[in-house]
């Protein structure tokens, strides 16, 4: 499968501060991709580099086959964009923002087709000031698609959503996937990364520190299993399993490599004890523990 977008070697810095080190990533066509990292990782750097809206320092790029630096407009034409928050005039009707961008582009996506593509096609006559907050999300999501792009990158596309809106805007996503759209993605959500991504690269002070499925990165071996449970008040872990445990007003939580061993210590000592493990559960790490954990290590 070919690659919608190819970084190798990215470098860029602000004075003394080098905010991307050398990172290197490639995007297939159609794959839905998402971008991680804590804030001033370098993250949105490496996006608007990709965007053409930053210069690099050092380093290759590529976005459909075009150097985002010197190929501006040509890109531009194919790619499409959605900011965190975005400024569309509030007295136009859905339709009217729709057509006043297509007429931007020299073969836009006709407007019923993108309406009906994010869920508006019953809202064409309403004015944008008269929209709820979903339904102004999904105009920016129109607003992208006007120009029918072959990439489009988005910022945090769900701030905002009640748990509903959010989950339609998912299958929308996966629906633009589902027509050969390539999705860059970045967001804080983990469960929408874990939800909607085929792979995922995290980066921490400019540099890439863990990349795969996510999937694949929620099963690692050094994240192993979870193991949580609440302790009554009277109760006291023994040392072979304090050490490893993290305990919040009687909620216990212990991360392990070997979770067959610390199960058999752990119900082992309660049952000797009588102590009571109300609540307990094993899991393997979501997406969002193993960022946390990731991080917290970088």
């Amino acid at each position: 499968m070919a690659n919608a977008v190819e970084v190798a070697d990215l470098r860029k810095s602000y004075g003394s501060v080098d905010a991307v080190r050398g990172i290197s990533f490639d995007v297939a066509e159609g794959e839905v991709f998402a971008l991680l990292g804590p804030n001033g990782a370098g993250k949105t750097t490496t996006v608007e580099i990709l965007e053409g809206f930053r210069k690099r320092d050092g380093g290759r790029v590529s976005v459909l086959g075009y150097d985002p630096a010197s190929e501006d407009l040509r890109l531009k034409e194919k790619m499409g964009i959605v900011l965190q928050t975005t400024g569309v005039d509030p007295y136009l009707t859905v339709a009217e923002t729709v057509d006043m961008f297509r007429g931007y582009y020299p073969a836009p996506r006709p407007r019923d087709e993108v309406l009906k593509l994010v869920g508006l096609e019953d809202s064409a006559k309403i004015r944008v000031t008269r929209l709820s907050g979903g339904q102004k999300r999904r105009l920016d999501v129109a607003v992208a698609l006007a120009g029918d792009p072959s990439v489009l990158f988005l910022d945090e596309p769900t701030t905002g959503f009640d748990p509903g809106a959010r989950r339609q805007a998912w299958e929308v996503i996966k629906g633009l996937a589902g027509l050969g759209k390539t999705i860059f993605l970045t967001s804080h959500a983990m469960d929408e990364v874990q939800y909607l991504a085929d792979r995922v690269v995290i980066i921490s002070s400019g540099q890439i520190v863990a990349q795969g499925t996510p999937d694949t990165l929620a099963g690692r071996q050094a994240a192993g299993v979870l193991i949580r449970f609440s302790l009554p008040a009277s109760a006291s872990l023994p040392d072979s399993l304090r050490t490893q445990a993290r305990v919040d007003d009687g909620a216990v939580e212990i991360q392990t490599a070997d979770a067959t061993r610390t199960l058999y210590d752990l119900t082992s000592w309660a049952v000797q004890s009588g102590v009571s493990l109300d609540g307990l559960e094993v899991t393997r790490p979501s997406l969002e523990d193993v960022y946390l954990e990731i991080t917290r290590e970088k």
